[in-house]
């Protein structure tokens, strides 16, 4: 999640990760250079009605009803392997399940996920557990491990395959959310606008 902070303009968010918007940043930077960008990344939820941040990045199924915003898009996932090693290996889902999985740690937080994966029968396969998504893609790339990952992700890394469909039921929405008194501040606004746009084509 991201979110960000007063003449400043402060965000925090847990996905996509800074990689992928920071060329977004950057170009609201250089239209809007009178306001300062505080960006937080982490999977920790900070609080907008504390105002610990003035705008969340954040993918949820159920915003919280104290916030307000913007839809700006949805996250696929897919089950994705390393390129050099599935390259020539027919994978579909029903025949993943003999092999070795990167699963989330508790401290992801991702209920959808481990669900998905207790349903696939894949949970006793999960001998690697990590606490992030990048964590998860490297796992995979240095690896011969199956995971679960953002296609965004999954789909820019030159050394990953990706090996199903997205996975309808794991798609997350991704909300840009503020606090209702800060919704008609003009540096809110325009954020919220510029960077709405920029995810919705980054995600398609």
């Amino acid at each position: 999640m991201w979110h960000c902070l007063s003449d400043r303009a402060a965000a925090t968010h847990r996905a996509p990760p800074d990689g992928t918007l920071a060329p977004a940043f950057e170009a609201f930077r250089a239209h809007y250079p009178d306001i300062e960008l505080e960006v937080v990344i982490s999977n920790q939820v900070h609080s907008l009605s504390k105002r610990e941040a003035d705008i969340a990045v954040r993918p949820t199924r159920n915003p919280p009803q104290t916030l307000v915003g913007q839809r700006a898009g949805s996250i696929q996932q897919a089950v994705y392997g390393q390129r050099r090693h599935w390259q020539d290996v027919p994978a579909p889902l029903d025949t993943l399940a003999r092999y070795h999985w990167v699963g989330p740690d508790k401290h992801m937080g991702d209920s959808a996920l481990e669900t998905w994966l207790t349903q696939q029968g894949l949970d006793n396969h999960c001998h690697y557990r990590v606490d992030s998504m990048l964590g998860m893609q490297t796992a995979v790339r240095h690896g011969t491990g199956l995971a679960v990952l953002p296609c965004y992700l999954g789909d820019s890394d030159p050394e990953l395959m990706r090996l199903t469909d997205p996975l309808s039921e794991l798609a997350v929405p991704l909300w840009l959310l503020t606090h209702p008194d800060l919704r008609r501040v003009s540096r809110i606004r325009v954020f919220t606008q510029d960077i709405g746009e920029y995810i919705r084509q980054r995600l398609g």
